[in-house]
């Protein structure tokens, strides 16, 4: 290392896909952490020297304050670059948008994994779609993934895999098919881009109906739960929730009852989840579904089965 000052970071590198299923190309996605600040011999020779002088031109405190705001900057465009490397959501990737999202942080949850507290309030439905069960989700193997950020909001290990998020998206698709006056597939309320399934008359407010979408980068997901049926994914844990999911004034951003649900990694995991998104859909709708994993679009299967039968 030279006489200079370094300002010393680790990188986090995780494997993340492009919107093209077909090629299904990853791409690296990094995040930095600032640890410390580092100085060799004669670095840290010069920096006392330019102390000392700083003291005697200027107020020590004045010298002090300098010091101490000095690495702010580098910490403000590494976290910048924190957040463009999340990729792209609900919120622009420029540096107002990140002026924004730094406001945000200010009234983020402290903790995501204890669900919402339900006093008097009234639900409807009343009860959740499993009505308090708690044996219909598993507990979920080895520890929570990292996750990073708000709007956008991304897992950053553990990465999903791409043939249970393919198939994930054909079952919503499907379902849309299969239900086409309760349900439609369209781009994300939220996300503002990425596939969503809605809900056409939707009981409780969410984003146009919205009741889930699966993110094109990390695989995981965003949906609405009933409280109750929230409690349990919590718990088990399969998901956590969003930072702005806190009610009241923030509503504005995103529901009380949003969650991240973790990335698919095996087919076992994405039979859990179709069960947490039925739930999802019975919060907005107020109907019962069964969500089936598939591998292959209705309609294509439905065309192959008519030239079968000719």
């Amino acid at each position: 290392m030279d006489g200079s000052s370094a300002m010393t970071t680790t990188t986090t590198q995780i494997l993340v896909q492009e919107p093209d299923y077909q090629t299904d190309v990853p791409k690296v996605m990094t995040q930095h952490d600032v640890l410390q600040i580092t100085l060799s011999g004669p670095g840290l020779v010069l920096t006392i020297l330019a102390t000392i002088l700083a003291i005697q031109i200027l107020q020590p405190s004045l010298t002090c304050s300098l010091l101490a705001l000095a690495p702010l900057p580098w910490i403000i465009h590494n976290d910048y670059v924190n957040f463009l490397n999340l990729g792209p959501g609900g919120t622009p990737a420029t540096f107002l948008g990140y002026l924004k999202i730094t406001y945000l942080r200010l009234f983020a949850l402290s903790d995501p994994y204890t669900p919402v507290t339900i006093f008097s309030e009234k639900l409807y439905p009343a009860t959740g779609y499993y009505e308090r069960a708690q044996s219909w989700l598993p507990e979920r193997t080895g520890p929570r993934p990292r996750i990073a950020g708000i709007a956008p909001q991304r897992q950053l290990d553990q990465p999903g895999c791409a043939e249970m998020n393919k198939i994930l998206r054909i079952s919503l698709e499907n379902l849309a098919v299969r239900h086409p006056d309760t349900f439609r597939i369209g781009t994300s309320c939220f996300e503002k881009k990425g596939l969503a399934l809605f809900s056409r008359t939707p009981i409780n407010a969410t984003c146009r109906g919205e009741i889930c979408h699966v993110h094109h980068s990390d695989r995981s997901m965003h949906l609405n739960l009933h409280p109750e049926d929230a409690r349990v994914v919590l718990e088990k844990g399969w998901g956590e929730r969003h930072p702005l999911a806190r009610g009241g004034w923030m509503k504005a951003y995103v529901p009380r009852e949003f969650i991240m649900i973790y990335a698919p990694r095996d087919r076992t995991e994405l039979d859990v989840i179709c069960r947490i998104i039925e739930a999802a859909a019975f919060w907005v709708c107020g109907e019962r579904f069964t969500l089936k994993a598939e591998s292959k679009p209705l309609m294509e299967r439905d065309a192959e089965a008519e030239t079968a039968r000719r």
